[in-house]
């Protein structure tokens, strides 16, 4: 008879190797994934043996199925609450048991924290994510792009998936330094950015480390009824999984400050010259997002990114309009709580969710384990 029971240390080669057949096209599963992969559910600062990840053991008393779960302390208007963070929704041999996931996802759902959510739930899991009563939230669902370098933006998408075709890149280079070059500095296009940026305010970017990033996000986040309220060391694990994902490029951390140097934003993303810079967290305070926003897409620039793509947020989502800024949706953000105040902050745009408070910071996504 199949069962549902917590992640437990002797449970991870298997837990490894589920995902390597589900995700990774049966790659075998190596000593340092099966390291990660117990690191991040069993031995993070922040994790909380209530709320635990999940796996499903067949009939047969093997494990064919597996939800990752991380514990999220955060906070709503001073009250301390335990939020829980849905990540890879996993099931082999579906045809065997076609419930299994439902199963698995109600059983998350039914833990005893207040609030849940995952912000990569494809169609399937969202649809799964309302029947069991939860709601997908389209403001913090969207991905946004911004080409910066037309050719290189273009050629990038086609190297994903075709890697010969960056040979290609001196060409890319050639063609976009002259189109960038006739654009007039206050040139506002879908296709590119002027090679000359338009004069901008009394704002100014600069690069920052990963610590002191770390200092800026309470500072930065204070406007949200509903924010992470980190765990001790939480936030700095976070960061140094986050920095490490070489498929994306070097990591880059800027704060962004006005005159007299008080800090009015920050952003970090991963870029590599010539590749579309991954954008992971954006900060700003009320008032400065689109100020902020100009500052990452300079910065970017300059670095020779062919473009941006990052997660939206309700307060940044406004500010981005009008910037030639492109919208997509690759994957839902859905919640659930039975408290009702909880899931009206975030339809009210006063939950701070995605990026370092969400999933995409993980190494299992961008990360190698060679």
């Amino acid at each position: 008879m199949s069962d549902i029971r917590p992640l437990e240390t002797a449970d991870i080669p298997a837990v490894a190797g589920l995902f390597q057949r589900v995700f990774r096209n049966g790659e075998t599963a190596s000593p340092a994934f099966i390291d990660y992969l117990r690191q991040l559910y069993l031995e993070s600062p922040g994790c909380d043996p209530e709320i635990s990840p999940l796996v499903y053991v067949n009939g047969e008393g093997r494990i064919s199925g597996f939800v990752g779960v991380n514990a999220l302390p955060m906070t709503f208007n001073g009250r301390r609450l335990r939020a829980a963070i849905c990540g890879s929704l996993m099931v082999e041999g579906r045809e065997g048991d076609p419930l299994a996931g439902a199963r698995l996802l109600k059983a998350f759902l039914a833990g005893p924290q207040d609030l849940s959510f995952s912000e990569t739930a494809s169609e399937v899991s969202a649809q799964m994510w309302t029947k069991l009563r939860g709601i997908a939230l389209p403001q913090y669902s969207l991905d946004w792009v911004r080409v910066v370098r037309p050719s290189a933006f273009a050629l990038d998408l086609v190297a994903s998936r075709i890697r010969p075709a960056r040979l290609l890149s001196p060409l890319a280079r050639s063609i976009d330094q002259i189109y960038r070059s006739r654009m007039d500095r206050d040139d506002l296009r879908w296709s590119g950015l002027p090679e000359s940026p338009p004069v901008r305010g009394t704002l100014q970017a600069a690069d920052i480390d990963r610590q002191a990033f770390a200092g800026l996000f309470e500072r930065l986040t204070a406007q949200f009824a509903l924010r992470p309220d980190w765990a001790a060391g939480q936030l700095d694990r976070v960061l140094a999984d986050a920095v490490d994902k070489p498929d994306y490029g070097e990591p880059v951390f800027a704060a962004v400050t006005a005159r007299g140097g008080t800090p009015v934003g920050a952003f970090f993303y991963h870029a590599r010259a010539g590749g579309i810079a991954r954008v992971l967290q954006v900060l700003a305070v009320p008032g400065q997002a689109g100020a902020v926003i100009d500052c990452l897409i300079e910065h970017a620039a300059a670095r020779g990114a062919a473009g941006l793509r990052g997660r939206t947020q309700p307060a940044l989502l406004e500010a981005m309009l009008g910037r030639r800024i492109g919208f997509v949706h690759a994957a839902s953000t859905v919640i659930h709580s039975r408290d009702g105040e909880l899931v009206e902050a975030f339809r009210n745009a006063q939950g701070f969710m995605n990026g370092l408070a969400g999933e995409h910071w993980s190494r299992l996504i961008g990360g190698r384990f060679d």
